[in-house]
């Protein structure tokens, strides 16, 4: 029989533990403890604690940032799980010093303290720089698209949950109505069925004056822009968006974020509730430049040579003659950039459109706008069915181009015989609401030279070619490290000054892993 080495649970043991040599140097959890020891001013959260001579003593702004920051890069944003580690886990111990701060501390602590985080975040930035690992060459900026703390199914215009409203009432009183003809249950299974029925009757109330109280105290949002129109609202976080992602469509907000080449470090982090990126370039670049003068790195960092690139989501005209009047070396494709290029004149065959391979297009095939008769003097358009369709104005595109826009009436579009070869959802003309084919023609015209083409000549060229390679490999593996490595696929909280605190301090961890793999601390 074999033989194994014996063991007793019904036993006592006394180990000795020193907290502080659990915090290897080299580790993130030893960069997080020095830095908030020696490093941070942490007074700019003392203004919250009204304890100076009555009430109970609060837990140290230092305990709970070491904490927080030490979970949120293992992946645990769970306020309760991050309560259970500190009970558990010898690394949280030792940066908690055995105490076990409440969940609601915890959870009140990253929801309600925005502002001192991003103080927190410039004095990281500074230690960045002060330990050589800012550049200042190349900042590269894009956006990460995330889900917000909020239902996509409870957004839509004030007309559009004006509806929704009068179909919960209608419902309503259907089922009251239906309630009231039915006799008094006389078995049980009847009396079950009632309750049910009258829950159900109390669910839809709920949700009836939740979307009555939203549209009699909130007013419609509008978009950005010359041409804003009523954007969708959401009754749980307003100031998310509904935002096309490439997995579909989602409620949430878009994490943007400017960071330098040399050791891709963060230096700037904000957070939109829009989907558009345009209209997000100039307060970051604004952002930056006022950040750098603050903490005396550089009193105009735009011309001192820097490169500034984002990729074809920003790209506008107001942001292409922004970058030309402050003289900013920016580079911004148009998403046209790579038809020019002949580099990538075979790549649409070999792996077809969004790399796709060699799998034959989805997309359905329609009557192009070319078989339309457009009218440019009279600025008329028939259909290839013969019908003339609205005209529905004429303004720039994206690219200055301008361009006249046509719309076809849904009841013309409804009935018409070639609707399954000229439209892209015919379906949708059999429903009372949309519209019909839309198509839009460029007018010629003699213009002078845009700010779009003046970006055009800058990325075409082989200077611009060999910069714009590097914004990529600069900004999507920053993305990559928060996303799968940290855990981050949602925001938690809701409001944007809120979710910025959030992902500010997402990218505050991600700074300081840096420090502790290429900076000097302690030494």
């Amino acid at each position: 029989m074999p033989r194994f080495k014996p063991y007793d649970y019904d036993q006592h043991s006394l180990v000795a533990i020193n907290y502080l040599e659990q915090l290897q140097p080299g580790t993130f959890e030893h960069a997080v403890h020095y830095l908030i020891e020696h490093k941070l001013d942490l007074s700019v959260f003392y203004p919250r604690y009204r304890n100076d001579d009555t009430g109970r003593c609060a837990y140290d702004p230092a305990i709970l940032l070491k904490i927080i920051l030490f979970a949120y890069s293992k992946g645990i944003t769970s306020s309760r799980e991050i309560q259970w580690c500190c009970e558990t886990n010898i690394l949280f111990k030792a940066l908690s010093c055995d105490t076990v701060p409440h969940f609601t501390t915890l959870a009140r602590f990253v929801s309600g303290h925005a502002d001192e985080i991003e103080a927190l975040f410039e004095q990281v930035l500074l230690v960045c720089h002060e330990q050589g690992l800012l550049g200042n060459e190349l900042f590269a900026i894009d956006g990460c698209k995330m889900s917000s703390n909020a239902a996509k199914e409870w957004s839509g215009t004030f007309k559009e949950l004006g509806e929704k409203r009068d179909k919960l009432r209608r419902l309503i009183r259907h089922h009251l109505d239906e309630h009231f003809q039915r006799d008094k249950a006389e078995t049980e299974a009847e009396l079950d069925r009632d309750i049910r029925h009258a829950k159900m009757i109390l669910s839809l109330d709920r949700a009836m004056t939740k979307v009555d109280d939203f549209l009699n105290t909130q007013r419609p949002r509008q978009g950005q822009g010359k041409r804003s129109k009523e954007v969708k609202s959401n009754l749980t976080d307003n100031e998310s968006a509904k935002m096309m992602t490439g997995k579909g469509t989602i409620q949430g907000y878009n994490g943007v974020a400017a960071v330098d080449k040399k050791h891709q470090i963060i230096i700037d982090a904000q957070a939109f509730g829009e989907g558009q990126e345009h209209h997000t370039l100039k307060p970051v670049l604004v952002s930056i430049e006022q950040r750098y003068r603050r903490l005396g790195i550089s009193s105009d960092i735009y011309q001192d040579g820097t490169v500034v690139t984002a990729d074809t989501g920003f790209a506008n005209e107001a942001n292409m003659r922004y970058l030309h009047e402050r003289q900013i070396n920016g580079y911004i494709p148009d998403n046209q950039f790579r038809s020019r290029d002949p580099k990538f004149s075979a790549q649409k065959g070999k792996y077809g459109k969004r790399h796709q391979g060699s799998q034959p297009s989805s997309r359905k095939s329609i009557i192009p706008a070319s078989e339309f008769q457009f009218d440019p003097i009279h600025l008329t358009c028939r259909c290839p069915a013969g019908h003339q369709i609205s005209y529905r104005g004429t303004r720039e595109d994206n690219r200055g181009t301008l361009r006249a826009y046509f719309e076809g009436r849904l009841l013309q579009c409804r009935h018409c015989t070639k609707k399954h070869q000229c439209m892209h959802n015919p379906s949708a003309a059999d429903h009372r609401h949309g519209a019909g084919r839309q198509v839009c023609f460029a007018l010629a015209q003699q213009r002078a030279p845009s700010y779009t083409d003046w970006m055009k000549q800058r990325v075409d060229s082989e200077q611009g070619k060999a910069i714009y390679s590097h914004r990529m490999s600069v900004v999507e593996p920053v993305f990559g490290n928060i996303g799968t490595n940290k855990g981050l696929s949602r925001f938690s909280l809701r409001g944007r000054k809120k979710v910025q605190g959030q992902w500010q301090l997402y990218c505050l961890i991600h700074n300081i892993e840096k420090i502790a793999n290429y900076g000097r601390l302690g030494k």
